[in-house]
């Protein structure tokens, strides 16, 4: 089954006066490239929602997040002897250098470090477990959202390929065509030179036959005709092989450049040129496969 590696997954739940919420959106990328926005309270298991993550989604540009949207007003802590201390320190300095005490060196006090503090929460077991669920729920849900999109994808590529496949039996006509012509250049040139039938007509047909020889493109329209079934094949596989199908469309492409290079015929080039046209917008669209 081919997929996509663009997808999104959203689970929230609420526990323990909290409204958690997972967010997962992910775009290609040919590693897996993981970044996370942890709410403190679940700072402390990031390797293990990574771990998670990574056997979930195992490649792609991924940016996870998870949050907390408390139903509370969150409870803070003033340290009333440090702030004091600070108060008299800062009360004392200004009338040692002349600046007036009547300026607000309170509010400054309240920004000096460690005066209000936000007290740390231990993260309860049971709240991790339903927090590792809804990460697991959020992961499955991308890869179903990526199995859609992957099936938009394989449509495509299907149509593309039999496209590809069917002109490859566009060229034949045109061969033994293309023959005759080089042949009849080829006649044409003596006879200009005026050297028609001072030749060895013998000769003449030997190295016909292995011009025409570096000119056969058979093998390479049976060889993309079977890079065409097998880009099929490993499409339909149960597990999406994205790299895969990437080197198979290579493949394609060389077998295509070659034919177009071989061709000597404005009709072969033609076909070629549209053969080239499908194979490039493949590439295009094998770098969003899982």
């Amino acid at each position: 089954m081919m997929k996509s590696m663009t997808g999104f997954g959203k689970v929230s739940f609420n526990a323990f006066s909290k409204n958690i919420v997972v967010e997962i959106r992910t775009l290609n990328s040919k590693q897996l490239d993981l970044n996370t926005r942890i709410a403190p309270l679940f700072r402390d298991k990031e390797n293990e929602m990574r771990a998670l993550i990574a056997q979930k989604l195992e490649r792609g540009k991924v940016d996870f997040s998870i949050y907390i949207e408390k139903n509370e007003a969150p409870s803070i802590c003033i340290n009333k002897e440090l702030a004091a201390a600070y108060f008299n320190e800062l009360t004392s300095l200004s009338k040692e250098v002349g600046n007036p005490v009547a300026s607000d060196i309170f509010s400054q006090m309240l920004r000096m470090p460690d005066v209000v503090t936000t007290p740390r929460e231990d993260l309860p077991e049971e709240l991790w477990k339903m927090a590792y669920q809804a990460i697991s729920e959020a992961c499955d849900k991308t890869d179903s959202f990526r199995s859609g999109e992957g099936a938009v994808l394989a449509a495509d590529f299907e149509k593309r390929v039999k496209l590809i496949d069917a002109m490859i039996d566009e060229i034949t006509p045109y061969e033994q065509e293309r023959i005759v012509n080089q042949r009849a250049k080829f006649e044409k040139s003596l006879e200009d030179l005026r050297m028609k039938g001072q030749y060895d007509a013998n000769r003449m047909e030997q190295e016909m036959i292995f011009y025409i020889e570096k000119l056969d493109i058979t093998e390479e329209k049976v060889r993309l005709h079977k890079h065409c079934n097998y880009f099929l094949e490993t499409m339909n596989e149960p597990e999406s092989k994205g790299k895969k199908l990437g080197f198979i469309v290579q493949e394609m492409g060389r077998e295509v450049n070659t034919i177009g290079s071989k061709a000597c015929d404005f009709n072969i080039q033609q076909i070629v040129v549209r053969m080239k046209d499908e194979v490039e917008k493949m590439k295009e669209q094998i770098a969003n496969i899982l």
